[in-house]
């Protein structure tokens, strides 16, 4: 080169950075929206722990509640009586049965949106 020649210069180009982001789509993502068997693989698999959280509350449920006509017939059935039994069994009914049912209906509740955020983890590929 001479020195009267001076270099050419050269811009280099681009995409800027803030438009080189694309929606990049998890792989889990793309699955289930191209329906395909590993998509229907994870949707089940968001359905059986739903199904399974709601199997134990229901059965928490049967099993507490459902166990209370044993408990009100237990004196009965070991020949003693209770003078007035009539007011344990409203207590139970009226006072009792709902703090279970709504600490079982919390629970559900806070396991299904767990459920949920693992698999929106898992789909977005966090």
């Amino acid at each position: 080169m001479s020195a009267e020649q001076q270099p050419r210069r050269e811009v280099v180009t681009g995409v800027p950075r803030g438009a080189r982001r694309t929606a990049r789509h998890a792989p889990a993502r793309s699955e289930i929206s191209e329906q395909t068997t590993l998509g229907a693989t994870y949707v089940r698999s968001l359905m059986r722990s739903q199904l399974r959280a709601a199997l134990y509350a229901l059965g928490t449920l049967a099993l507490l509640v459902g166990s209370l006509p044993l408990l009100f017939a237990l004196p009965a059935v070991f020949g003693g009586t209770l003078s007035s039994p009539e007011p344990f069994v409203w207590a139970a009914l009226g006072v009792a049965v709902y703090p279970v049912m709504w600490l079982t209906a919390r629970w559900y509740v806070r396991r299904a949106e767990r459920n949920e955020e693992d698999f929106t983890r898992l789909v977005e590929g966090r």
